[in-house]
């Protein structure tokens, strides 16, 4: 599958913005100005969000500025992507359903469950095709979506550190995944978010196999988070993907 740079564009930080196609599959790669390969970070949004969603670009910009390539990708049924039959229906009774106060917990495993099943192996073409790039080089980080971070962490060796966020709904049938993950964590926790009850993150996080991890929470609802946890975020990655 061939990588096709779109449009780029040389941003005021001195990091260089392109957009890519690779094969049916859009994406924005952010690398900073140097003269040695960078590590790679794969950045991605939560559960259909379009890759270019403000926050999103915001921390890709600021990781890249911090010496990292910073990819997304709007994986199948994410931002512009059409979503098949029954994850659009599947969207349609969650809307329902929290419009109506009532439980939506098994329409979010359905619909969750079916995105990342979709989406992972996107992100393992895209980590592969990058990763012949001569400007990148491992090893490389996660950041984002912990439904599909959980899955990429589990089977992908290549991936060595990963920051998630637990904003981010997670099926039950990943907490089994969640426990093979051994690679170093930080998690975020918006101590008051709306649409993920606190003690599911937290009982997630009990979970993770892994011997090194963190969690970060900050008072606040679902899109609250600090602006320093990106800076913090950065130190975590320094320490270990360089």
């Amino acid at each position: 599958m061939a990588l096709h740079f779109t449009a780029e564009q040389r941003l005021d930080d001195n990091v260089l913005e392109r957009e890519f196609t690779l094969g049916e599959i859009p994406g924005t790669l952010w690398t900073p100005e140097s003269t040695t390969p960078s590590p790679l970070i794969l950045m991605a949004h939560n559960n259909g969000l379009p890759k270019n969603q403000p926050r999103l670009v915001a921390r890709a910009r600021h990781c890249a500025a911090a010496g990292y390539a910073v990819a997304t990708i709007d994986a199948a049924g994410c931002g512009d992507r059409p979503l098949s039959a029954a994850d659009d229906q599947a969207r349609t009774d969650l809307r329902r359903a929290m419009q109506a106060g009532e439980p939506a917990d098994e329409i979010l495993e359905s619909l969750v469950g079916s995105l990342v099943e979709k989406a992972v192996p996107e992100w393992r073409t895209t980590l592969d095709t990058l990763l012949t790039l001569s400007e990148i080089s491992g090893p490389v980080g996660y950041s984002g979506w912990t439904a599909v971070g959980i899955r990429l962490a589990a089977i992908e060796p290549r991936i060595a550190a990963a920051g998630f966020f637990a904003g981010g709904y997670v099926p039950h049938a990943q907490y089994e995944e969640a426990r093979q993950v051994t690679i170093p964590l930080l998690m975020l926790l918006q101590w008051d978010d709306e649409g993920n009850p606190r003690q599911r993150a937290l009982d997630l996080f009990d979970t993770f196999g892994s011997t090194e991890k963190t969690l970060h929470a900050n008072l606040g609802g679902h899109t609250g988070t600090p602006w320093f946890e990106v800076e913090d975020g950065n130190r975590f990655f320094d320490r270990h993907l360089k």
